[in-house]
């Protein structure tokens, strides 16, 4: 442990060892002003007012042949009205025919199809950001970035999340328009000012980058250059918007709903039909301050949760799905994301297992004041006597400060849930944050906290530091965690909750070796973390050893191998089969296989074999992608688990099918099925959305649940008929 502790200190010393420049960022172009404003339809090339407005040109690729100009002529204009945001693309294309299309809904993955997104800092303090986005066939891409883009991916978590980093269920009003021709296909972006946060006055600079995808090249050129291993959102790197000259605009938005719900449970033979209603306002307090108020607040067409299986000892993790707590999410995010999350709405209107506790209504304030970023939410969960769930409030407060040209920011955040019954019934957390920007190239962020609960006295703190260094295709990261055995953050996350202290490195280069063929890269590198308890045992011991192979084909092959340690220090059991104490010494291969993305049919495998908690396990997560033209795409999924232990043999799997067709990129239909064998359930989420605008609209919702015990059987279905819908009382 004092060799880890020292190589951590080292390194945070050869991260700031040295600054040199790769590339002083010199792109810059001056905004346009539209005295009339042009017509919503995509086509750029014929629209004079568009024309008069010299083109932004020469992106560069960064794959497949980095550092060379794009292999398509493109051609960005870029133009404010008084109200407006307005930018037209033109992209060109030798082979209109070969255009591809992969899925034509709202905020769905654009890397594998051909497409356009940019990103403006309307701030310009390099970390935060509005993301936005479309493909030829006019779907709406938008997300809110937060650190730039960093810290919603952890290698704890089973599934992604968005706490911090990139969220894309931040659904602004704004419209977009393409047309294709045998020039290529264009794209014309209207976004309202009132729909984005910005200072207002006059010679505003703004950070702003573009990213065109080619899918038949598996091409992806940007603006402004990026060394290898970053992408869009790393705004420090950004290109800059200059002279522009915006006013404070009005925004006061209303957003009521209503629904009717008939449950049917068969396993009792009750049904139940029950309508509700309630509503969301939103209004700009200053153009960079919003304050959301809702009441009686519902989630009825949020997709359901992917089912899991806890295979392990420790917590697994479903993320937050609702579109009320993920808006402006980045913002009340302090902690190690996946494993040391100090607020986690999840805990708000869910209970432990999933199920629904109604929310009363509740209030947020966040945004920016010049450099600081500000978050106030307030929540009221209501009562459930027959669960002896009572009322509750939550209270988060959220002040964090980016100095200016930096990358660099110091916060704080006071985390409270208090039973309105009881006093004596509470839970408070207290946290500092900061991050310290070395240049452009490396990083060291960290923070403190302590938690407040009745009869917990001792050991109630975590803390954690990352150094990280991030460029030219090198990736160096070493950090320390620590979690005291009390530490309770009843409205957070822990991924395991005895405590423990925890060291992590990760040594990774991404290379582009010449001379190879149709190999594109490789990124050969190693990982190593370890868990303690404060008896300085060994709970966890996990070091990877890998390599990916890339080719310009986008398909990959990583070839690692994994050496593990256990320390169990009391029995456990995984789907009913013991686990005695004692230490576990394993290794196992690790084999993922990557298929050509922007294809039809593609397809990803994660496989695992090797020893498993003294026994031996083969492990395996299947994805097969397919889709049938612009319209119609879908996914079969299969994870399964062979574990063969010293008392016994546990097959487990999930299996998930998934289907969307887009009638046009705001009219579309989607399902989940989903089985596992452990629980013996089956579930189905099929939803039809007809969307007006910022994901408001009308949603005819099918949930079913079903399972195959007799015991304790499952059999209900719900329906449920939900419209809303957004008056912009203070809009154009």
């Amino acid at each position: 442990m004092k060799f880890k502790i020292s190589f951590l200190f080292i390194f945070l010393s050869i991260s700031s060892f040295s600054q040199e420049n790769f590339e002083k960022n010199n792109k810059e172009i001056k905004a346009s002003f539209f005295s009339v404003e042009p017509k919503i339809d995509g086509n750029i090339l014929s629209d004079p007012l568009w024309m008069k407005i010299n083109p932004i040109k020469d992106l560069i690729q960064i794959k497949p042949r980095f550092g060379q100009i794009a292999s398509e002529k493109t051609e960005i204009r870029i133009a404010f009205s008084d109200k407006m945001l307005f930018l037209g693309v033109v992209c060109f294309d030798k082979n209109p025919e070969k255009i591809v299309v992969s899925d034509s809904r709202r905020d769905s993955d654009l890397n594998d199809e051909d497409s356009f997104l940019f990103i403006i800092d309307t701030y310009n303090d390099q970390q935060n950001g509005f993301l936005f986005g479309t493909n030829s066939n006019g779907m709406e891409y938008d997300a809110q970035i937060d650190n730039e883009g960093k810290g919603n991916f952890n290698a704890n978590r089973q599934q992604g999340g968005v706490i911090g980093g990139t969220n894309i269920n931040w659904d602004a009003s704004w419209e977009v328009k393409t047309n294709i021709g045998d020039y290529g296909w264009s794209a014309e972006f209207a976004i309202p000012l009132n729909s984005i946060r910005f200072s207002p006055g006059k010679n505003k600079i703004w950070g702003i980058n573009f990213q065109r995808n080619i899918s038949k090249n598996s091409e992806t050129v940007y603006w402004s250059p990026l060394p290898l291993g970053f992408e869009i959102k790393r705004l420090s790197l950004a290109g800059k918007l200059t002279g522009i000259n915006i006013k404070n605009p009005k925004n006061l938005k209303i957003i009521p709903y209503s629904l009717i719900q008939r449950v049917n449970e068969k396993s009792n033979k009750t049904k139940n039909t029950n309508f509700d209603k309630g509503i969301d306002v939103k209004y700009s307090l200053t153009p960079g301050l919003t304050l959301d108020l809702t009441y009686n607040t519902d989630f009825a067409q949020v997709e359901v949760d992917d089912q899991q299986i806890n295979i392990d000892r420790f917590n697994l993790f479903f993320p937050e799905k609702r579109s009320f707590f993920l808006e402006n999410a980045g913002q009340f995010s302090v902690g190690s994301p996946g494993e040391v999350d100090l607020f986690f709405s999840r805990r708000i209107g869910l209970s432990d297992n999933g199920s629904i506790i109604p929310i009363i209504g509740g209030s947020r304030i966040s945004g920016k004041i010049g450099q600081t970023n500000i978050g106030l939410l307030n929540m009221y969960t209501d009562d459930i006597i027959s669960s002896n769930i009572d009322k509750t409030s939550f209270t988060v407060a959220r002040i964090n400060h980016d100095f200016s040209k930096s990358r660099s920011s110091f916060g704080g955040i006071i985390i409270n849930k208090q039973n309105i019954k009881s006093s004596s019934k509470y839970n408070k957390v207290y946290a500092l944050d900061g991050k310290w920007g070395l240049g452009k190239k490396a990083e060291i962020t960290g923070f403190i906290s302590k938690s407040n609960s009745p009869e917990i006295n001792s050991k109630d703190h975590a803390l954690r530091i990352e150094s990280v260094y991030n460029w030219d295709g090198w990736r160096l990261i070493a950090n320390y965690t620590e979690v005291g055995e009390g530490f309770n953050p009843e409205v957070g996350y822990l991924s395991r909750n005895d405590g423990f202290i925890k060291f992590g490195s990760l040594i990774w280069k991404q290379w582009r070796p010449k001379n190879t063929g149709k190999l594109l890269e490789v990124r050969p590198h190693i990982a190593h973390r370890s868990f303690w308890n404060f008896d300085r045992e060994l709970t966890t011991g996990w070091t990877h050893i890998d390599n990916h192979w890339v080719w310009e084909s986008g398909f990959e092959i990583h070839t690692g191998i994994n050496l593990t340690r256990e320390g169990v220090f009391k029995d456990f059991e995984i789907s009913n089969v013991k686990i005695e104490k004692g230490e576990y010494k394993n290794k196992e291969l690790q084999l993922v296989i990557i298929t050509n993305p922007n294809a039809k049919i593609s397809y990803k495998t994660t496989t695992f074999i090797g020893g498993y908690f003294g026994g031996n396990r083969v492990s395996s997560i299947n994805k097969i992608n397919f889709r049938l033209g612009n319209k119609f795409n879908s996914s079969l999924s299969l994870n399964y688990n062979n574990l063969k232990l010293r008392n016994g043999t546990i097959n487990a799997f999930i299996s998930g099918l998934r289907f969307a067709y887009s009638f046009t990129p705001r009219i579309f239909i989607q399902s989940l099925i989903q089985y596992n064998n452990i629980s013996n359930i089956t579930s189905l989420n099929a939803r039809f959305g007809w969307i007006k605008n910022a994901n408001t609209g009308l949603f005819l919702v099918l949930n079913t649940l079903r399972d195959r015990d007799f015991i304790d059987k499952i059999d209900n279905q719900i329906i449920t008929i939900k419209y809303n819908y957004q008056f912009d009382i203070l809009g154009k």
